[in-house]
């Protein structure tokens, strides 16, 4: 065997109603005055006002910043750093998808490192600690609460930033399913395709390894048993609550592990189409299976229904994609053929590229994009 790294930094609290916790989890780490991100949609759910009701039950201050987009910007941080300076805030929880939690780590480099996000793009970067950040998440996706990697998109060139550093990291991550449940149901649908996807492309990538392919293989289990049912019955908690360990558990493999070129591909269609990052690598996935299958085919078999071959594990995820009424084609979502050289060129560009398991450049990637225009 080759020698590997595995890390695991954040603490899990799992379970319906953990939520109610916060208050006292932030306590532990010496919270007074805690800066609360979220974004409107889960603040229109409730969520954010029983978080800070558990914070100022402890006695703590709570200061909620809800301006969070889909897909952070630069702006946002910036935003959300302006509000937050001058409260001197000591902890940080961000509740909702991970677009609040990755501006929560945003926010976080810069009230502990200052500068700009540009100056985190890359890994270990920031010389300085950084504030204990408690993740919430609301959906059952990124998995974000499990990593130390913030994806930023610049707000001029709209190129995404993956900043990551040890320090960035969730101290603790509240998985409560309850939480899952007041999700929309195409809101349900992205968010599982990108768990999904992380499952696929960390059990594959070239920095696999047997533990983190332990978490990817129990993610993938998880979640490809469950979506159909929490697409059929969004109230199933049981469900619900298998797809949200199973997005963590995927999040726990992406630390260790990384993407492949599912996700190269995707980030230019999110950055300059504005297709939904689950969308964008749901449609790109069954493309870079068959792509990829030279050269992994007995790990994708290991994962396809009945261990038939890679091409039916493919078939399987396009099935699901229309099980989620989410197109399979570019030009569905208006994306012209005479882009995807370009497209291509980006996402060869996109560190994610990196670590697929057959190696990529703007060449292969191109046929990869034209399997699927």
């Amino acid at each position: 065997m080759e020698s590997f790294n595995f890390n695991t930094r954040t603490q899990i609290v799992f379970g319906s109603g953990v939520l109610e916790r916060v208050g006292s989890i932030a306590e532990s780490f010496g919270g007074h005055r805690i800066l609360v991100i979220s974004d409107a949609g889960v603040v229109a759910a409730g969520h954010p006002a029983r978080v800070t009701s558990s914070i100022e039950m402890c006695g703590l201050d709570a200061h909620l910043f809800m301006d969070v987009a889909q897909n952070p910007t630069t702006q946002h941080v910036d935003a959300a750093f302006a509000f937050a300076e001058p409260l001197e805030v000591d902890l940080i929880v961000a509740i909702g998808g991970g677009s609040a939690i990755d501006c929560a780590k945003g926010v976080n480099f810069l009230l502990t490192n200052g500068g700009e996000m540009a100056d985190y793009w890359g890994t270990n970067k920031a010389k300085k600690p950084m504030l204990p950040l408690i993740a919430i998440p609301t959906t059952a996706g990124t998995g974000s609460e499990a990593q130390s990697f913030a994806l930023i998109s610049n707000a001029k060139t709209h190129r995404k930033m993956a900043c990551g550093d040890p320090k960035a990291a969730p101290v603790v991550a509240l998985l409560d399913p309850d939480l899952t449940l007041t999700q929309p149901a195409t809101v349900t649908a992205l968010t599982g395709i990108d768990a999904i996807a992380h499952a696929l492309e960390t059990w594959v990538s070239s920095r696999r390894n047997p533990i983190s392919q332990l978490y990817s293989r129990e993610s993938w289990k998880l979640l490809s048993s469950n979506f159909p049912k929490v697409l059929e019955n969004p109230s199933g908690l049981e469900a619900r609550s298998a797809m949200l360990l199973g997005a963590h558990y995927a999040g726990v493999a992406i630390e260790n592990s990384m993407l492949g070129a599912a996700h190269s591909c995707a980030n230019p269609l999110t950055s300059h189409y504005d297709i939904s990052h689950g969308a964008a690598v749901g449609l790109m996935l069954p493309a870079v299976i068959r792509f990829n299958a030279a050269e992994v085919s007995q790990l994708y078999s290991e994962l396809s229904p009945h261990q038939t071959g890679p091409n039916q594990l493919a078939e399987y995820v396009e099935q699901l994609m229309g099980d989620a009424d989410l197109p399979l084609r570019l030009c569905d979502h208006g994306v012209d053929q005479k882009a995807l050289p370009d497209l291509a060129r980006e996402a060869s560009l996109e560190w994610t590229a990196n670590f697929n398991p057959r190696p990529v450049s703007a060449k292969e990637l191109l046929e990869i994009y034209e399997c699927v225009s």
